[in-house]
Protein backbone atom coordinates (compact mmCIF):
# COMPACT_ATOMS: atom_id res chain seq x y z
CA UNK A 1 0.00 0.00 0.00
CA UNK A 2 1.01 3.42 -1.04
CA UNK A 3 1.80 5.83 2.29
CA UNK A 4 2.67 9.16 2.41
CA UNK A 5 5.93 10.06 4.46
CA UNK A 6 3.56 12.81 6.15
CA UNK A 7 1.74 11.93 9.02
CA UNK A 8 0.33 12.57 12.72
CA UNK A 9 -0.82 10.43 15.33
CA UNK A 10 -1.42 11.04 19.07
CA UNK A 11 -3.18 8.84 21.89
CA UNK A 12 -3.41 9.57 25.82
CA UNK A 13 -3.90 6.83 27.96
CA UNK A 14 -3.81 5.52 31.85
CA UNK A 15 -2.06 2.47 31.86
CA UNK A 16 -0.51 0.48 35.16
CA UNK A 17 -0.89 3.87 37.22
CA UNK A 18 0.81 6.20 34.68
CA UNK A 19 -0.74 8.80 32.21
CA UNK A 20 1.06 8.61 29.07
CA UNK A 21 0.68 10.53 26.20
CA UNK A 22 2.69 9.91 22.77
CA UNK A 23 2.86 11.84 19.79
CA UNK A 24 3.97 10.81 16.20
CA UNK A 25 5.17 13.26 13.58
CA UNK A 26 6.78 12.61 10.12
CA UNK A 27 7.53 14.59 7.13
CA UNK A 28 9.42 13.74 3.90
CA UNK A 29 13.20 12.48 4.44
CA UNK A 30 15.30 10.30 1.99
CA UNK A 31 15.72 8.16 4.53
CA UNK A 32 14.69 6.92 7.87
CA UNK A 33 15.53 9.81 10.28
CA UNK A 34 14.50 9.84 14.25
CA UNK A 35 14.39 12.13 17.04
CA UNK A 36 12.35 12.10 20.24
CA UNK A 37 11.51 14.29 23.54
CA UNK A 38 11.33 12.43 27.03
CA UNK A 39 11.70 13.18 30.17
CA UNK A 40 14.98 12.76 31.87
CA UNK A 41 13.87 10.08 33.92
CA UNK A 42 12.58 8.34 31.12
CA UNK A 43 15.76 8.50 28.91
CA UNK A 44 16.06 4.79 28.46
CA UNK A 45 13.10 4.49 26.40
CA UNK A 46 14.73 6.14 23.47
CA UNK A 47 16.95 3.25 21.83
CA UNK A 48 13.56 1.26 22.37
CA UNK A 49 11.31 3.86 20.99
CA UNK A 50 13.89 4.04 17.92
CA UNK A 51 14.07 0.59 17.18
CA UNK A 52 10.30 -0.61 17.66
CA UNK A 53 8.79 2.39 15.50
CA UNK A 54 10.98 1.43 12.53
CA UNK A 55 7.97 -1.73 11.78
CA UNK A 56 5.67 1.41 11.06
CA UNK A 57 7.86 3.93 9.56
CA UNK A 58 10.69 2.74 6.48
CA UNK A 59 11.50 6.57 5.58
CA UNK A 60 10.74 9.69 6.23
CA UNK A 61 11.88 12.07 9.55
CA UNK A 62 10.00 11.02 12.36
CA UNK A 63 9.31 13.26 15.85
CA UNK A 64 8.27 11.63 18.63
CA UNK A 65 7.10 13.23 21.70
CA UNK A 66 6.34 10.72 25.57
CA UNK A 67 5.12 12.51 28.24
CA UNK A 68 4.78 9.99 31.29
CA UNK A 69 3.00 11.46 34.76
CA UNK A 70 2.76 8.88 37.85
CA UNK A 71 -0.35 9.36 38.87
CA UNK A 72 0.58 7.46 42.04
CA UNK A 73 3.48 9.64 43.39
CA UNK A 74 6.12 7.36 45.12
CA UNK A 75 7.88 7.80 48.30
CA UNK A 76 11.60 8.00 48.71
CA UNK A 77 14.55 8.05 51.51
CA UNK A 78 15.26 12.42 52.51
CA UNK A 79 19.29 12.00 53.26
CA UNK A 80 20.30 15.90 55.35
CA UNK A 81 23.81 16.46 54.56
CA UNK A 82 24.58 18.00 58.35
CA UNK A 83 28.39 19.11 57.74
CA UNK A 84 27.51 20.74 54.47
CA UNK A 85 24.62 22.80 56.30
CA UNK A 86 26.97 23.89 59.16
CA UNK A 87 29.62 25.17 56.10
CA UNK A 88 26.95 27.06 54.62
CA UNK A 89 26.27 28.36 58.17
CA UNK A 90 29.54 29.42 58.92
CA UNK A 91 29.88 31.17 55.53
CA UNK A 92 27.00 33.25 56.32
CA UNK A 93 28.69 34.39 59.78
CA UNK A 94 31.67 34.60 57.61
CA UNK A 95 30.09 36.65 54.83
CA UNK A 96 28.17 38.86 57.75
CA UNK A 97 31.13 39.93 59.65
CA UNK A 98 33.21 40.74 56.64
CA UNK A 99 30.88 42.87 55.77
CA UNK A 100 29.93 44.31 59.14
CA UNK A 101 26.68 43.95 59.10
CA UNK A 102 24.53 43.55 61.76
CA UNK A 103 21.12 43.15 60.63
CA UNK A 104 21.78 39.82 58.30
CA UNK A 105 19.47 37.21 60.04
CA UNK A 106 19.30 34.02 58.31
CA UNK A 107 16.72 30.71 59.67
CA UNK A 108 16.67 27.16 59.44
CA UNK A 109 14.25 27.43 55.74
CA UNK A 110 17.33 29.87 54.32
CA UNK A 111 20.18 27.02 55.04
CA UNK A 112 17.51 24.16 53.89
CA UNK A 113 17.33 25.85 50.63
CA UNK A 114 20.28 25.44 49.83
CA UNK A 115 21.74 22.69 47.08
CA UNK A 116 22.56 19.46 48.62
CA UNK A 117 21.44 20.13 51.76
CA UNK A 118 18.34 18.21 51.42
CA UNK A 119 18.01 15.32 48.98
CA UNK A 120 15.33 13.37 47.93
CA UNK A 121 15.83 9.60 46.56
CA UNK A 122 13.51 7.78 44.85
CA UNK A 123 13.72 3.90 44.04
CA UNK A 124 14.85 3.59 40.78
CA UNK A 125 11.80 2.72 37.92
CA UNK A 126 10.69 -0.28 36.56
CA UNK A 127 12.03 -0.34 33.32
CA UNK A 128 10.55 -3.21 31.67
CA UNK A 129 7.30 -2.16 32.98
CA UNK A 130 6.88 1.24 31.80
CA UNK A 131 8.20 0.09 28.58
CA UNK A 132 5.50 -2.01 28.52
CA UNK A 133 2.79 0.49 29.37
CA UNK A 134 4.66 2.84 26.77
CA UNK A 135 4.34 0.31 24.11
CA UNK A 136 0.69 -0.03 24.54
CA UNK A 137 0.29 3.77 24.09
CA UNK A 138 2.60 3.83 21.04
CA UNK A 139 0.53 1.31 19.29
CA UNK A 140 -2.68 3.20 19.26
CA UNK A 141 -0.80 6.33 18.24
CA UNK A 142 0.89 4.55 15.61
CA UNK A 143 -2.05 2.78 14.19
CA UNK A 144 -3.79 6.23 14.13
CA UNK A 145 -0.28 8.22 12.40
CA UNK A 146 -0.28 5.31 10.07
CA UNK A 147 -4.06 5.35 8.67
CA UNK A 148 -2.89 9.48 8.26
CA UNK A 149 -0.68 8.41 5.73
CA UNK A 150 -2.43 5.81 4.27
CA UNK A 151 -5.09 8.11 3.17
CA UNK A 152 -2.64 10.69 2.00
CA UNK A 153 -0.90 7.61 0.30
CA UNK A 154 -4.32 6.88 -1.62
CA UNK A 155 -4.64 10.16 -2.65
CA UNK A 156 -1.20 10.31 -4.35
CA UNK A 157 -1.73 6.82 -5.88
CA UNK A 158 -4.64 8.40 -7.49
CA UNK A 159 -3.31 11.20 -8.86
CA UNK A 160 -0.01 9.64 -10.22
CA UNK A 161 -2.56 7.26 -11.94
CA UNK A 162 -4.47 9.77 -13.72
CA UNK A 163 -0.90 11.21 -14.74
CA UNK A 164 0.11 7.67 -15.75
CA UNK A 165 -3.09 7.91 -17.93
CA UNK A 166 -2.49 11.04 -20.34
CA UNK A 167 1.55 10.28 -20.48
CA UNK A 168 0.15 7.30 -21.74
CA UNK A 169 -2.24 9.24 -24.05
CA UNK A 170 0.39 11.17 -25.52
CA UNK A 171 2.74 8.12 -26.41
CA UNK A 172 0.05 7.00 -28.80
CA UNK A 173 0.13 10.90 -30.47
CA UNK A 174 3.62 10.13 -30.86
CA UNK A 175 3.47 6.68 -32.43
CA UNK A 176 0.37 8.13 -34.50
CA UNK A 177 2.37 10.80 -35.60
CA UNK A 178 6.00 9.87 -35.64
CA UNK A 179 5.43 7.51 -39.46
CA UNK A 180 3.48 10.63 -40.84
CA UNK A 181 6.11 13.20 -40.52
CA UNK A 182 8.60 10.66 -42.64
CA UNK A 183 5.44 10.75 -45.46
CA UNK A 184 5.15 14.22 -44.60
CA UNK A 185 9.21 15.21 -45.24
CA UNK A 186 9.56 13.35 -48.17
CA UNK A 187 7.00 15.25 -50.14
CA UNK A 188 9.12 18.66 -49.04
CA UNK A 189 11.89 16.59 -50.24
CA UNK A 190 10.36 15.60 -53.59
CA UNK A 191 9.05 18.63 -54.58
CA UNK A 192 12.44 20.28 -53.66
CA UNK A 193 13.59 18.16 -55.95
CA UNK A 194 11.29 18.44 -58.97
CA UNK A 195 12.19 22.27 -58.54
CA UNK A 196 15.92 21.89 -58.47
CA UNK A 197 15.99 19.38 -61.52
CA UNK A 198 13.12 21.65 -62.88
CA UNK A 199 11.61 18.23 -64.04
CA UNK A 200 8.15 16.01 -63.33
CA UNK A 201 10.33 12.85 -62.62
CA UNK A 202 12.22 12.40 -59.38
CA UNK A 203 14.89 9.54 -58.80
CA UNK A 204 12.70 6.88 -57.00
CA UNK A 205 16.01 5.03 -55.60
CA UNK A 206 16.87 8.82 -54.39
CA UNK A 207 14.19 9.12 -52.83
CA UNK A 208 13.51 5.86 -50.82
CA UNK A 209 17.12 6.15 -49.50
CA UNK A 210 16.53 9.76 -48.17
CA UNK A 211 13.38 8.18 -46.60
CA UNK A 212 15.65 5.51 -45.17
CA UNK A 213 17.68 7.71 -43.45
CA UNK A 214 14.92 10.39 -42.23
CA UNK A 215 13.09 7.81 -40.73
CA UNK A 216 16.30 6.24 -39.20
CA UNK A 217 16.80 9.75 -37.57
CA UNK A 218 13.74 9.98 -35.85
CA UNK A 219 12.68 6.64 -35.06
CA UNK A 220 10.97 6.28 -31.91
CA UNK A 221 9.93 2.96 -31.60
CA UNK A 222 12.41 1.61 -29.04
CA UNK A 223 11.55 4.72 -26.74
CA UNK A 224 7.60 4.07 -27.07
CA UNK A 225 8.38 0.94 -26.12
CA UNK A 226 10.55 1.36 -23.19
CA UNK A 227 8.28 3.88 -22.01
CA UNK A 228 5.24 1.78 -21.69
CA UNK A 229 7.30 -0.65 -20.42
CA UNK A 230 8.14 1.77 -17.78
CA UNK A 231 4.46 3.00 -17.44
CA UNK A 232 3.43 -0.61 -16.57
CA UNK A 233 6.16 -1.21 -13.99
CA UNK A 234 5.22 2.17 -12.10
CA UNK A 235 1.49 0.86 -12.10
CA UNK A 236 2.45 -2.38 -10.46
CA UNK A 237 4.66 -0.40 -7.90
CA UNK A 238 1.58 1.35 -7.14
CA UNK A 239 -0.29 -1.87 -6.48
CA UNK A 240 2.33 -3.09 -4.47
CA UNK A 241 2.41 -3.58 -0.50
CA UNK A 242 5.95 -2.46 0.23
CA UNK A 243 7.79 0.89 0.61
CA UNK A 244 8.21 1.94 -3.32
CA UNK A 245 8.96 5.38 -2.84
CA UNK A 246 12.57 4.83 -3.83
CA UNK A 247 12.36 3.09 -6.69
CA UNK A 248 9.30 5.23 -8.34
CA UNK A 249 12.10 7.83 -7.83
CA UNK A 250 14.23 6.03 -10.27
CA UNK A 251 11.54 4.78 -12.38
CA UNK A 252 10.29 7.73 -13.11
CA UNK A 253 13.56 9.52 -14.43
CA UNK A 254 14.06 6.64 -16.94
CA UNK A 255 10.77 7.97 -17.76
CA UNK A 256 11.84 11.33 -17.96
CA UNK A 257 15.20 10.07 -19.95
CA UNK A 258 13.19 8.40 -22.62
CA UNK A 259 10.94 10.84 -23.20
CA UNK A 260 13.94 13.80 -23.63
CA UNK A 261 15.36 11.19 -26.22
CA UNK A 262 11.77 11.12 -27.99
CA UNK A 263 11.77 15.59 -28.04
CA UNK A 264 15.57 15.55 -29.11
CA UNK A 265 14.38 13.26 -32.20
CA UNK A 266 11.45 15.41 -32.71
CA UNK A 267 11.51 17.07 -36.36
CA UNK A 268 7.82 18.52 -35.77
CA UNK A 269 5.97 21.00 -34.14
CA UNK A 270 3.05 18.79 -33.22
CA UNK A 271 5.46 16.10 -31.74
CA UNK A 272 7.84 18.85 -29.87
CA UNK A 273 4.49 20.10 -28.00
CA UNK A 274 3.26 16.56 -27.45
CA UNK A 275 6.61 16.08 -25.61
CA UNK A 276 6.06 18.98 -23.93
CA UNK A 277 3.34 17.93 -22.61
CA UNK A 278 4.68 14.84 -21.18
CA UNK A 279 7.31 16.32 -19.40
CA UNK A 280 5.04 18.49 -17.52
CA UNK A 281 3.29 14.95 -16.47
CA UNK A 282 6.27 13.84 -15.57
CA UNK A 283 7.40 16.26 -13.68
CA UNK A 284 3.76 16.46 -11.68
CA UNK A 285 4.74 13.13 -10.93
CA UNK A 286 8.36 13.34 -9.70
CA UNK A 287 6.85 15.90 -6.97
CA UNK A 288 4.62 13.41 -5.64
CA UNK A 289 6.72 10.55 -5.95
CA UNK A 290 9.20 12.93 -3.04
CA UNK A 291 6.36 12.34 -0.43
CA UNK A 292 5.75 8.79 -0.70
CA UNK A 293 7.53 6.09 1.79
Amino acid sequence: MIRSMTGFGRCQKTVSGMDITVELKSVNHRYYEYSSRLQRAYGFLDDKLKSYLQKYVSRGKLDVFVYIDPLEKEGGDVTVNLSLAKSYRQALLELREGLEMTDGTYSLMDIARFPDVISVHRAPEDEESVWVAVREVVDEAAQRFCAMRETEGARLREDIRNRRRLILENVSKVEDRSPQTVREHMEKVETRMRELLNTATVDEQRLLTEAALFADKIAVAEETVRLRSHLDQLEQMLDGDEAVGRKLDFLVQEINRETNTIGSKAQDVTLARVVVDMKAEIEKIREQIQNIE
